[in-house]
């Protein structure tokens, strides 16, 4: 890096420059921040090497994360070295060759009704009555709102508003607040828990609506860890063989496999799927509507729903004499 100016002002100066284009880069720019901290621990001076973001590229998640993980931290780099290269001529710019290219999505286990009232039901039986509310009660908005596992954990008593049955999601994943209307039976079942969760904590404003309940966690933010601890403990006891393309079912198949069921009942009604794909979108908080589209094609149960729909535009004699020539 030029002796003047620092690796930090130079992210600094790229981000600023894209985003007068109109580009957000949240995600991008965190990524950016992690590796100048990562350059500047491991003592990194001169050009930007592939060696060097190859190595904080497999940090990525702790070091725990596979090929993929630290595939898509090495392109995050991309763009900015690109753009690093007019002014640092000998910087370098990672490609495929690292460590291949980003594997495609993955197919999400999408769950069965039966399978949701199962874990449901075993969430109601982990421990004293207010551990059972609160996991219960969590997987249970999940599954019926296709909320993110942190978007659910991060909802305060004031962003849970019963009366007119809306969840406030502050600024989620990609930096934007969204408004969440409940169905009545979810606001039912969020007045349930709540009234079971004040017999032990004070109705703090302020306090996390999903709390911790043991010892002197009690009433403090519940912890993603535990949720994912939580859940991969039911998951065995139900027994679950995964049908996706991950090793086991996942809390974030739930949000997939609300999208699913969403989709699938707007085919079944006869209504027009794309004309609700953009409300889909916004209420799930997608970045891009290409993001909601992924599920059309990128799962079992639409891609059979997609090739029948297809059947009734093909001749099937004329399929064959294709299929011939």
């Amino acid at each position: 890096m030029s002796a003047r100016i620092s690796l930090p002002e130079r992210i600094a100066e790229y981000l600023a420059e894209r985003r007068r284009l109109g580009f957000e880069l949240h995600y991008m720019g965190q990524a950016l921040g992690r590796f100048a901290r990562y350059a500047e621990a491991a003592g990194h001076r001169g050009p930007l090497t592939v060696e060097l973001m190859a190595s904080w590229a497999r940090q990525a998640k702790g070091g725990q994360g596979d090929r993929g993980t630290a595939t898509r931290a090495l392109r995050l780099l991309r763009p900015f070295t690109r753009w690093l290269q007019q002014f640092e001529p000998a910087t370098e710019v990672p490609d495929e060759a690292t460590f291949g290219p980003v594997p495609g999505r993955l197919t999400p286990h999408i769950f069965r009704d039966e399978e949701v009232e199962a874990l449901l039901e075993a969430a109601g039986q982990v421990g004293p009555p207010l551990r059972s509310a609160v996991m219960r009660t969590l997987f249970g908005l999940i599954a019926c709102t296709g909320l993110r596992i942190s978007e659910a954990l991060a909802l305060v008593n004031a962003d849970v508003d019963l009366k007119v049955g809306l969840l406030t999601v502050r600024c989620s994943k990609f930096g934007k607040s969204r408004l969440v209307p409940l169905h009545p039976s979810a606001v039912a079942a969020l007045c349930a828990y709540r009234g079971e969760r004040t017999k032990y904590v004070p109705a703090d404003p302020e306090g996390r609506f999903f709390i911790a309940t043991r010892g002197r966690r009690l009433g403090r933010a519940l912890s993603d860890r535990q949720a994912h601890r939580i859940f991969d403990q039911l998951r065995r006891k139900l027994g679950w063989v995964s049908r996706g393309g991950h090793g086991a079912a996942r809390i974030h198949d739930l949000r997939h496999s609300f999208a699913v069921r969403r989709l699938l009942r707007w085919h079944e009604q006869g209504e027009n799927v794309h004309e609700h794909m953009l409300a889909l979108s916004t209420y799930m908080g997608h970045a891009k509507v290409s993001n909601t589209y992924w599920y059309l094609t990128g799962t079992p149960e639409l891609l059979q729903v997609v090739s029948r729909r297809f059947e009734h535009f093909v001749d099937p004699y004329e399929a064959e004499e294709d299929d011939d020539g």
